[in-house]
């Protein structure tokens, strides 16, 4: 059975990609993943003893450990999840997110090259690297602009989106100058299971069923286009089978919506499901002071997946939403022990520090 090494897949959306792929897919999943604070084993404790999936500790930038595990396993394909991904984080801490997603991802650009080269036939023409970025290279649009495609320049605005500009041009300079098959998907904001309450959907969630304002930056008309995890899943999956070595492919969820538009549809959901009992969770509802920075406005245009690799979402935003709800009403346990950091404590004890 054929292996595939993921990187970053204790994460939200790598997690959500291993669940997708085991589910579909025979062979195993070799995940390497730092476990910050974000990456939580117990995302995958579905597979935990199992024979398909190996959880190895460790960073990116680690060359030796990155090439002894090239070399062990021998994997048909690499998947860069590995990132920091939090624009806020990386407004007041912007130096850890240059060390993994710029210079991580380069480190395992070039051990990946090294074993790539060192493979013959069959198994070297078939090899594939696939780095998952973001639309927020794209930099911000306008209410009346065209939506991001695959040729619109690069115009990054935080600290993030720039150090992940840097590593998708890494990338592809590796495939023109090297020949290394790469594949880049820059995708629109995520959404859904395992979410870390950081981000907005699950920290709305989280504060309103515990009665806690809900914050919204400045006036709450940014605009973002939002996609269901499993979609986006679906997607990288469909790239790494059918795509083109050496292109790129957006992947949107065409679910344009504004932050305050979201935050009431997931009030809506809560007032369904887990009724306060005392008006409506929209009444915590309170704005803030905006970013540093704030892009207006993404939007992805997502033509070049859809005509060359047959590919659509099949969750629309408010079946997404409502799936996302139900997932965290029904694991609290989960969300408890991640806003508390207790899931740290399992960390450190398989892991140590």
């Amino acid at each position: 059975m054929s292996t595939i090494l993921v990187t970053g897949g204790a994460g939200f959306i790598g997690a959500n990609f291993i669940h997708y792929w085991l589910g579909l897919r025979e062979g195993r999943v070799v995940n390497l993943d730092k476990l910050t604070y974000a990456g939580n084993p117990e995302n995958l404790a579905k597979f935990e003893g199992g024979a398909r999936h190996e959880l190895v500790r460790g960073d990116i930038g680690d060359r030796a450990l990155v090439s002894s595990l090239l070399r062990a396993h021998q994997p048909v394909a690499v998947i860069n999840f590995a990132a920091e991904s939090h624009v806020d984080r990386s407004i007041t801490g912007p130096a850890a997110f240059v060390e993994t997603n710029l210079l991580g991802t380069f480190a395992l650009l070039d051990e990946v090259k090294a074993y790539w080269s060192g493979l013959e036939g069959d198994g070297r023409d078939a090899f594939r690297f696939l780095h998952v970025s973001t639309d927020e290279v794209y930099g911000s649009l306008g209410a009346e602009d065209a939506a991001f495609s695959e040729t619109t320049p690069y115009a990054p605005n935080s600290p993030y989106s720039a150090s992940k500009a840097g590593s998708d041009h890494l990338v592809r300079a590796y495939h023109h100058t090297y020949g290394l098959p790469v594949l880049t998907t820059n995708c629109s904001n995520n959404y859904g299971p395992f979410q870390f309450p950081e981000k907005l959907i699950p920290l709305i969630i989280h504060n309103a069923l515990a009665g806690k304002p809900l914050p919204i930056y400045g006036d709450g008309l940014n605009v973002r286009d939002w996609l269901y995890v499993e979609d986006h899943c679906s997607a990288i999956a469909r790239v790494l089978d059918k795509g083109k070595a050496g292109e790129t492919y957006n992947v949107g969820g065409n679910s344009e919506r504004q932050n305050i538009a979201v935050v009431h549809t997931l009030c809506d959901i809560l007032d369904e499901l887990a009724p306060r009992g005392a008006g409506s969770y929209k009444e915590l509802i309170t704005f803030v002071r905006d970013r540093p920075g704030h892009d207006r406005r993404y939007a992805i245009d997502p033509t070049k997946i859809r005509t060359d690799l047959a590919w659509e979402p099949s969750f629309t935003f408010e079946a997404g939403m409502r799936q996302t709800v139900r997932w965290y009403l029904d694991h609290q346990d989960w969300v408890q022990r991640v806003t508390s950091g207790a899931y740290r404590e399992w960390v450190t004890t398989h892991y140590g520090h």
